[in-house]
């Protein structure tokens, strides 16, 4: 197996809604895509709420508790970890996290 990642080109960075999420459709994956322009940081998660069982979490509020990244689901407001994807009240509830960056003015997610 290789360990060289897959990056796909999804949108320009003008795309990018500053503090808030887009949805974006990767390898017939919803991907949840945050940009923080103060913080200079964008993350990628699974779009779906296990929670609510919707597409909804690039729908949610974006900030951080006690400096962790999260986006707070629209459903029922489950807070996620931006990095890792892990529930900040149930840790055994996960969703999946990407590897995204910005690449000459254009977002890259690897899946």
């Amino acid at each position: 197996m290789s360990s060289e990642q897959h990056w796909i080109d999804v949108c320009s960075t003008d795309d990018l809604q500053p503090d808030s999420g887009i949805c974006a459709l990767i390898e017939n994956k919803q991907v949840a895509i945050f940009y923080m322009p103060k913080e200079q940081a964008v993350f990628a998660i699974n779009n779906y709420d296990p929670f609510g069982n919707a597409n909804v979490l690039s729908r949610g509020l974006i900030g951080d508790i006690n400096g962790i990244p999260m986006v707070s689901s629209p459903l029922y407001k489950q807070h996620f970890n931006l990095l890792t994807g892990e529930c900040l009240e149930d840790e055994s509830v996960c969703v999946e996290a990407y590897a995204i960056r910005i690449e000459n003015g254009r977002v890259e997610v690897s899946i």
